[in-house]
């Protein structure tokens, strides 16, 4: 994400990235959004989702820090896991699991825009504890983002 040479700018129609951004270091974040942008097409746009902080700390405000939040196939969930990354992935020596960053529907909001993202509209889901944002390259109306968000996000 950080050094995405092997892709051509401008040479691709869609971007996913699913829970990865809260992997690098948030002085990074815009580097790896910078990226993006930059291997859009002009009419590209990039789909991304990450835990949800408000949400998890919502949990952690009710002192339910190491009770489970959701079960996965990797086991109980919890919001301690969420906020650091996968504690028993990350005791069994998978470091690269380990979260550094984390965000807010404003903040990724806010981190968009200011890596040169044009339009985009975004959600919380509280019972996913994620977000998830569409953010276009070029600059779209509002019933345009609309139709993308309502194809490309989750209910």
């Amino acid at each position: 994400m950080l050094e995405m040479q092997a892709v051509a700018d401008a040479s691709v129609d869609a971007v996913y990235s699913a829970h990865n951004i809260e992997h690098v270091h948030a002085f990074e974040v815009p580097t790896v959004l910078q990226e993006f942008l930059r291997v859009l097409k002009p009419e590209g746009f990039l789909v991304i989702t990450c835990p949800d902080l408000q949400t998890v700390c919502t949990l952690v405000a009710q002192d339910k820090l190491t009770d489970p939040a959701y079960h996965s196939p990797a086991g109980p969930i919890t919001p301690l896991d969420i906020l650091y990354g996968h504690g028993a992935a990350l005791a069994a020596g998978h470091h690269y699991m380990a979260h550094k960053c984390g965000f807010t529907l404003k903040s990724l909001t806010l981190a968009l825009q200011d890596s040169g993202f044009q339009s985009m509209a975004g959600k919380r889901r509280t019972r996913g504890l994620d977000l998830w944002m569409i953010a276009c390259k070029s600059v779209k109306d509002e019933a345009e983002i609309r139709r993308l968000a309502g194809e490309f996000l989750p209910e």
